[in-house]
């Protein structure tokens, strides 16, 4: 196992050299850099992304002639200019940035945010509470919600409770998770109905002079709608794999066997049947984090104004921040493939008969 680990350990590095080598390769050819964010922005044009609409780069050049290659730049001091690039590291060639950034990540240096005056670590570890609850507090909910909802789909197949249970899962996944959480903003926020629950934060503002007791309180007085939003959906698709996981494996021949012997159907389901059917649901919990802590909560940190990893990735996206951008790309690949290791092994650690190495010899 030892020598699996190796190898994919080391395989990480041409993995994140390939992520990052696509995406630069493609910034480059994206428009609005953040030298055109800061002309855009002294010439009061707000996003610079809104000129390429409709003609921007025309009016643009009746105004300020063409002799700058920046939007938005003509008419403005060339030295004015060139220091802005200076201040971005966009005065070298793209080889040169590229090489010069790899081996700032190399030493886990990486860099200060353009527009905030914040280092990419320092505003990572600012967001990252609102992402790890988020996160963490969803998976276990979907998967302390999914797994006994599986098993006993999967031992009462077929029954009303089976097919009623199906008709609200396919529902629930049906529903969009920003739709939800809007709807639950209306009812119980303070929109036509209720004002049961916070509309913004992760805390309130008297936060601090709180007993421990009523911080417990408050913080999850305000994810109860958000983390409800997220998780509404998520459980579904881990419900129908645990099920499907049992109907598997409660049809093969071991577990009659159990039965012929008078082993109890309790018995045979949690002390046969459970670590076979469980295997693959309980060794994608790291990616199932990950993936929600990542990917899931654009929308839901917008919609309850929580400033999380979300905003800020798509703000940076938007900002052209590229040190915010491709430094949290690098460590967030780091994490996901890290998590990748961390599945097979759980894998093993699950069911011991699994040998990654005889399978790859």
């Amino acid at each position: 196992m030892g020598a699996y680990i190796l190898r994919r350990l080391l395989l990480v590095i041409p993995t994140l050299l390939g992520i990052l080598i696509i995406n630069f390769a493609l910034v480059q050819f994206v428009p609005g850099g953040p030298v055109e964010q800061v002309l855009a922005q002294l010439q009061g044009e707000g996003d610079v992304t809104e000129g390429f609409a409709g003609g921007g780069e025309d009016v643009a050049e009746e105004t300020f002639g063409s002799d700058s290659d920046y939007v938005g730049a003509r008419g403005l001091d060339k030295e004015f200019i060139e220091e802005l690039e200076r201040q971005f590291g966009l005065d070298k060639p793209p080889l040169e940035r590229f090489g010069l950034m790899l081996w700032n990540y190399a030493r886990f240096d990486f860099g200060e945010s353009y527009f905030r005056s914040i280092s990419v670590v320092d505003l990572v570890l600012e967001k990252m509470p609102v992402s790890i609850s988020l996160g963490i507090w969803s998976t276990l909910i979907a998967y302390l919600i999914s797994i006994p909802l599986g098993i006993r789909k999967a031992v009462r197949d077929g029954s009303s409770f089976d097919t009623w249970t199906s008709s609200l899962i396919i529902v629930a996944y049906a529903i969009p998770g920003f739709l939800f959480a809007i709807m639950l903003l209306v009812l119980f926020a303070g929109g036509s109905y209720f004002q049961w629950f916070p509309l913004r934060g992760l805390t309130s503002d008297n936060f601090e002079d709180l007993t421990l007791a009523a911080k417990i309180v408050d913080y999850f007085w305000h994810l109860v709608l958000p983390i409800t939003a997220l998780t509404i959906s998520a459980f579904a698709t881990l419900t129908l794999l645990t099920k499907n996981s049992f109907l598997d494996e409660i049809n093969k021949a071991y577990v009659m066997t159990a039965r012929a012997k008078g082993l109890s159907e309790a018995r045979t389901l949690y002390g046969h049947v459970f670590r076979n059917a469980m295997l693959i649901v309980i060794a994608g919990f790291p990616a199932a984090f990950v993936g929600i802590f990542f990917t899931g909560s654009l929308l839901i940190e917008t919609i309850f104004s929580l400033d999380g990893l979300g905003r800020m990735g798509f703000e940076a996206a938007v900002q052209r921040d590229y040190p915010v951008i491709f430094g949290t790309l690098f460590a967030f690949g780091i994490m996901r493939l890290v998590v990748g290791i961390i599945s097979d092994l759980m894998y093993v650690f699950i069911d011991p008969r699994i040998d990654f190495e005889r399978r790859q010899g």
